[in-house]
């Protein structure tokens, strides 16, 4: 994983990483930052593809069962052309040819739009294949540490982070107001993009049975700046109190923005909800789906915290199911509710409709 912890650095800096499947290397770049494709072109001796997600392309109205597909690209395509097929809202269907020539990815463009996703870029690739004329040029690059090679099938693991490697790094007493006497134990993924915290409140000695717990996704919006967009500041004061009530517990304080996009998609979305569309709808639109969000890490750090029966406050099945097939046993299910408000409402009717969470009591009340 080493490698590719190098190359996602490489790849937030704007640099293209070679991606290998079985002997066949592919240059890859991200879309987002890029202003053309002639660079890429040059380097790899062919011309680019794009490669975009299953759900980019229902947003444009192209059904696809693969998870991915490769456009190639007109060498006269423009900068606004291309960032458009990757995060335009309304697409017209096939201008001048653009969509022609569409064909699932292979291993190595799925490798590559795993990369982007991991980097917390827009789900959008930037693909040549390296050509018999310029294999040389790129060997000598990567000899000399000028590119990075990974391997395609890891590229498609990296999603997942690392489990069982997260790293317990620092923790001390924050006392809360509403939970006087807790502890922030912080962790660390490999790669060192993504940073946990487990508040562990109360003394875990005094714990018996099931372990209350949340897991609360990070929302800077919301938790810090008291956004109305949706009610997760709430939910996590709320979590906390709870868990204070039934005499101690933990609150997983995870880095998973805008559930697992990012801050950045996170804004780029709710400027598409600003024109209209619900939040699976915009997420969609920039080429993600309903929930990009991975629960190994929830798993790793209760395991460290020696949890293994738990109590949970969430309104979502997934999470739920996430634990169990991490081996933690969730013994029950407490609802977490925050207010509904004129300004969250379509955000939630959204969660409960579309994302199955289980909304129906807090909902049915402004009926």
């Amino acid at each position: 994983m080493y490698q590719i912890e190098r190359a996602i650095f490489d790849i937030r800096r704007g640099l293209p990483v070679v991606v290998n499947a079985d002997g066949q290397r592919l240059l890859v770049q991200a879309l987002e930052g890029s202003e053309s494709v002639e660079t890429l072109a040059q380097t790899a001796g062919s011309r680019p593809a794009l490669v975009l997600t299953r759900h980019r392309l229902a947003a444009m109205g192209i059904s696809l069962t693969a998870e991915a597909a490769s456009l190639p690209l007109a060498a006269d395509i423009s900068v606004s052309e291309l960032h458009g097929l990757a995060t335009a809202e309304n697409w017209p269907q096939a201008p001048s040819g653009l969509t022609s020539g569409l064909k699932p990815a292979g291993l190595a463009e799925r490798g590559a739009v795993a990369l982007m996703r991991r980097a917390l870029l827009i789900p959008a690739a930037l693909c040549a294949f390296v050509s018999e004329a310029a294999a040389a040029t790129i060997d000598q690059q990567l000899a000399q540490g000028r590119l990075l090679e990974v391997d395609a099938e890891e590229a498609q693991q990296c999603l997942a982070g690392a489990p069982g490697m997260l790293k317990r790094v620092s923790e001390a007493h924050i006392p809360l107001e509403e939970a006087a006497h807790s502890r922030f134990v912080l962790f660390r993924e490999p790669d060192g993009l993504r940073e946990h915290v487990a508040v562990v409140i109360g003394e875990q000695a005094q714990w018996q049975g099931a372990v209350p717990l949340r897991m609360h996704s990070a929302c800077l919006t919301g938790d810090l700046f008291g956004s109305l967009r949706c009610d997760c500041g709430e939910q996590l004061r709320n979590a906390v109190a709870d868990i204070q009530a039934m005499g101690g517990g933990v609150l997983l304080y995870l880095a998973q923005e805008g559930r697992g996009i990012g801050l950045a998609n996170k804004l780029r979305a709710y400027t598409l909800q600003d024109g209209g569309l619900d939040t699976v709808d915009a997420d969609q639109v920039l080429g993600f789906g309903d929930d990009e969000r991975q629960y190994a890490v929830a798993v790793d750090m209760l395991n460290a915290l020696e949890i293994t029966q738990v109590q949970l406050l969430t309104n979502n099945p997934l999470k739920m199911e996430a634990l169990r097939q991490g081996g933690i046993e969730v013994v029950s299910r407490q609802a977490l509710y925050g207010s509904v408000t004129d300004q969250n409402h379509r955000y939630l009717n959204a969660k409960a409709t579309r994302g199955g969470h289980l909304l129906e009591d807090v909902l049915s009340d402004q009926r």
